[in-house]
């Protein structure tokens, strides 16, 4: 079953979901890994309390950038309340695969973002 989680992640990584920039967003939230430099911009278009349109640039490794294509794919038509109790385990569910502590930050770097731009804060541990 890993094998198959892991062929996913390869998958978003090489053909990333919802990558690219939203005209006008509602909310944009740019963050960054320091230790590794990955960046992810995240955009969301919100209508009524609810996500219409993600999408999310950047770069970095497999895990970060999978990370980010995964969970704009996940985010749409949900609420930003239900997005507000989203944690790391909403991340690595959608990841599938054991993630080990130094790769843990790449992972949870889309999080991160997400976090900070629904509660509109500037730095949100994910």
């Amino acid at each position: 079953m890993d094998a198959l989680y892991r062929e996913a992640i390869l998958d978003h990584y090489k053909y990333p979901r919802h990558k690219g920039h939203l005209d006008s967003p509602d909310i944009t939230h740019f963050d960054h890994n320091p230790f590794c430099g990955d960046e992810i911009t995240l955009e969301l278009k919100i209508e009524d309390g609810v996500v219409t349109q993600a999408a999310f640039d950047g770069r970095g490794c497999a895990i970060s950038q999978a990370s980010a294509s995964m969970m704009t794919e996940e985010i749409i038509g949900k609420s930003l309340e239900e997005l507000k109790g989203w944690s790391k385990e909403d991340i690595l569910e959608l990841l599938g695969i054991e993630i080990g502590p130094v790769r843990l930050k790449c992972a949870l770097l889309p999080l991160k973002a997400l976090k900070a731009g629904v509660w509109g804060i500037e730095d949100a541990d994910a």
